[in-house]
């Protein structure tokens, strides 16, 4: 077979195979699978009041996999006292640290490797916003002076982000 016979035979393959898959949904085109099934949830435990679920399957630059997801009923929410969350968003409210926590899910995991990025301050200064950021919980070490977010964080993490954007 010449090649020009195989190059039209691959791209009628190739054709027939993105017309039987389905497109996938873009943002806001209306697919909301996993909030319809929270509904049905819902309903199923009497929560008149509805929740706020979340949830992320995310792959690092690192190759890293993470699987998470939380829900909370609406009056949990609104009864709880949100004092102890202040910490946790008080950490990420600096731009350094924003950018060590991208730094770390990127690979950068030892403080030598992050003192190596421009802007980011001394070595003094580096460790003062790790260990806000430990202290928080939105990082913990690992060993021999490595950094990570820890899984549970992870996704979380990506949605304060989400959630951040204009």
């Amino acid at each position: 077979m010449d090649l020009e016979q195989r190059v039209a035979d691959l791209e009628r393959r190739l054709a027939a195979l993105e017309e039987a898959r389905p497109a996938a949904p873009g943002p806001g085109e209306g697919d909301f699978w996993a909030l319809e099934g929270f509904k049905e949830r819902l309903a199923e435990l009497g929560a008149a009041d509805g929740g706020v679920l979340f949830t992320g399957a995310v792959r690092l630059p690192t190759g890293e996999q993470y699987v998470w997801q939380a829900g909370t009923l609406t009056g949990d929410l609104l009864d709880d006292d949100w004092q102890p969350a202040a910490d946790a968003f008080a950490a990420l409210g600096h731009p350094v640290r924003l950018r060590l926590l991208r730094e770390i899910l990127g690979g950068r995991r030892t403080a030598a490797e992050l003192a190596e990025l421009d802007e980011i301050g001394t070595t003094g200064q580096i460790y003062h916003h790790l260990r806000q950021l430990t202290g928080a919980g939105w990082l913990h070490t690992t060993g021999r002076g490595r950094y990570e977010v820890p899984p549970g964080r992870v996704v979380p993490l990506l949605v304060v982000l989400s959630a951040a954007r204009p």
